[in-house]
């Protein structure tokens, strides 16, 4: 069954058991990882996926706790044998700073794997298999930022905002989604962020059967009851859960 994994569900700033927030589409055209923060190899095995495997990366911005871990993942899957060039999916801008992090760590590509820089731009749509595609917009971030909508043929949809405050773009590319992962990092309104309260009401308007907040911190942004309890208050009356790292979360197409 069509998955995605949360490889980390942390904001900027990683608690004891939240990483930077990435996660991996386990599903056709896969696996594909969705950013790479913190130690994303190990996390990967910890999913029960062979890193080695992997048909590819996006990126969705160049902040670094959604890149930092691309050049170390290039280096292990180098040592440990893959010889076959990953691609690297992003924004124009995005693969300048993820080229220029290679460069500055002067990866070596007679053992490392050799990155694929591969654009996509806002609105763009990427086949994957069995009647999949990937589709983007455009997210209101302090850097360009790419959301995603994995969909099936039959419309089953699993959306990922990214960073993003409330906008039209993401509201607008969650329409009717099974699943809805969310950001929800700033306790009040904030510029390039949303709130729990905001959250569920983007998840409310889009008409999304379930909603998991990542990109979220019980220190930095509120207690965990207090977010699902501000979800509420934002008129979203579905599923609501706080992501949990490793956590699978499974489409069901009819």
């Amino acid at each position: 069954m069509p998955e995605m994994i949360l490889l980390g569900v942390g904001t900027g700033v990683p608690d004891v058991d939240r990483e930077n927030t990435h996660m991996v589409w386990n599903g056709p055209g896969g696996p594909l990882l969705i950013d790479a923060g913190g130690s994303t190899y190990q996390r990967l095995l910890r999913a029960d996926l062979d890193p080695q495997t992997l048909a590819g990366v996006l990126l969705t911005h160049s902040h670094p706790d959604h890149i930092n871990g691309l050049p170390i993942l290039l280096f292990s899957m180098g040592l440990a044998g893959r010889r076959e060039p990953l691609p690297i999916y992003g924004l124009f801008e995005t693969l300048m700073v993820a080229d220029a992090l290679c460069t500055a760590l002067q990866l070596d590509y007679s053992y490392v794997v050799q990155p694929l820089w591969q654009h996509i731009g806002a609105g763009d749509s990427l086949e994957l298999d069995a009647g999949w595609r990937l589709h983007t917009a455009l997210t209101a971030h302090s850097r360009p930022c790419l959301a995603t909508r994995f969909e099936h043929q039959s419309g089953a949809a699993l959306v990922y905002s990214c960073d993003s405050e409330p906008c039209l773009a993401v509201e607008e590319l969650a329409r009717g989604a099974q699943i809805l992962i969310h950001e929800a990092t700033t306790a009040e309104p904030s510029v390039g962020h949303t709130s729990p309260r905001q959250a569920g009401e983007v998840a409310a308007r889009a008409g999304v059967e379930r909603l998991v907040l990542v990109h979220y911190s019980p220190r930095w942004t509120m207690p965990e009851q207090a977010a699902l309890a501000e979800v509420r208050a934002g008129g979203f009356l579905g599923l609501v859960e706080i992501g949990r790292e490793q956590q699978g979360l499974s489409l069901t197409i009819t």
